[in-house]
């Protein structure tokens, strides 16, 4: 499974998402979206296109 480092908003700071799942939002574009392991917030994170 991949590992993705994103910007926790509550924290202020980039850590590595804990259970990160790839998703596709409605306009078609793949995301990240996963916990934060410090707080518990949830996380995003857009990626790139195939």
């Amino acid at each position: 499974m991949a590992e993705y480092e994103a910007y926790c908003v509550k924290c202020k700071a980039k850590r590595m998402m804990n259970d990160p799942q790839v998703v596709i939002n409605k306009q078609g574009r793949r995301q990240a979206k996963g916990i934060c392991p410090q707080c518990g917030t949830k996380m995003n994170l857009f990626l790139k296109s195939l």
